[in-house]
C-alpha cells in the first residue's frame, strides 16, 4: 500500500496542533516532508525553524526522516522509527509539557520577533487581531487565507 502525500499547492499540512505520538509539530512536519519528497511542498518548507524545534527535542536530523519519508511510511511507522532512533528520549510528561509549551509560545521574545509577527497578521487580516496571540494561531491563520478562507 503507498502512502500519498499531500499535495500542498491544493490544501496545507495539518495544523502545527495537530498531536502525533503526543508531539505537537510533528504531524505537519511529516506532511511537509513527504510533500516535499513527491514534489508537491508549494510554498511549504520541511525542515524550518517550527520543524527544528521538535528536530532538536527528539535529536533526529531531517536528512535521515526524510530517508524514512521516502521508504513510503505512514504516521505510526514514522512514530516507531523515531522511538528507536531519537537520541534524546522522553518521558510522557516531558512530551505533554513540550507540547503545551509549543502551544502557547507567543512572539515576545524580542522587538524583531514581535514586529514580524505583528506585520504578518496584518498583511493576512487587514488589521491587527486580538485572538492571534500564539505562532500557531498564525500558522493557521497563514494556512486559512491562503487556501481561500476570508480572515
Amino acid at each position: 500500500m503507498s502512502i500519498s502525500a499531500p499535495d500542498l499547492t491544493q490544501r496545507p499540512p495539518r495544523s502545527a496542533r495537530t498531536k502525533l505520538g503526543g508531539y505537537v509539530i510533528l504531524a505537519r512536519m511529516l506532511d511537509k516532508g513527504r510533500a516535499t519528497a513527491a514534489g508537491k511542498n508549494g510554498e511549504f518548507h520541511f525542515d524550518c525553524p517550527i520543524d527544528q524545534h521538535i528536530l532538536k527535542f527528539l535529536d533526529i536530523s531531517a536528512p535521515a526522516l526524510m530517508e524514512e519519508l521516502k521508504k513510503d511510511k505512514g504516521d505510526g511507522e514514522i512514530l516507531a522509527w523515531i522511538g528507536e532512533n531519537q537520541k534524546n528520549k522522553h518521558q510522557p510528561w516531558d512530551v505533554e509539557a513540550w507540547s503545551a509549551y509549543h502551544e502557547k509560545r507567543s512572539p515576545e521574545s524580542d522587538q524583531e520577533t514581535a514586529s514580524f509577527f505583528t506585520n504578518r497578521v496584518v498583511e493576512l487580516g487587514g488589521k491587527m487581531r486580538e485572538d492571534i496571540k500564539t505562532w500557531f494561531d498564525l500558522l493557521d491563520l497563514d494556512d486559512y487565507v491562503t487556501f481561500g478562507g476570508k480572515p
